[in-house]
């Protein structure tokens, strides 16, 4: 049915379409700055560091990070570090 539509009213398909799109669009303009923060922060660490060890990891290692141990340290102010980083590794687990 929507490809007959499509092919006998194919001006009035592409406007069906973008109405049923303006209002994700809309949300999406009003909140694109803070998502591109939020986004940017995250990867800068959490993110960044589980993409690492899944990439690393193995099944019998594990291929996530340990997040409960990371926001721990970091509510203690420890630093973002290497070796902060390296801890939270799978392999690192016990």
């Amino acid at each position: 049915m929507c490809a007959k539509l499509l092919e006998t009213f194919p001006e009035c398909m592409t406007k069906s379409l973008e109405e049923l799109r303006k209002p994700k669009l809309q949300a999406w303009n009003l909140n694109k700055e803070n998502s591109r923060a939020w986004l940017a922060l995250n990867m800068m660490n959490e993110a960044r560091t589980g993409f690492r060890a899944f990439n690393e990891g193995t099944k019998e290692t594990g291929r996530e990070i340990d997040f409960v141990k990371l926001r721990q340290g970091l509510a203690k102010g420890t630093p973002w570090t290497e070796e902060l980083i390296e801890s939270l590794m799978p392999a690192v687990k016990k």
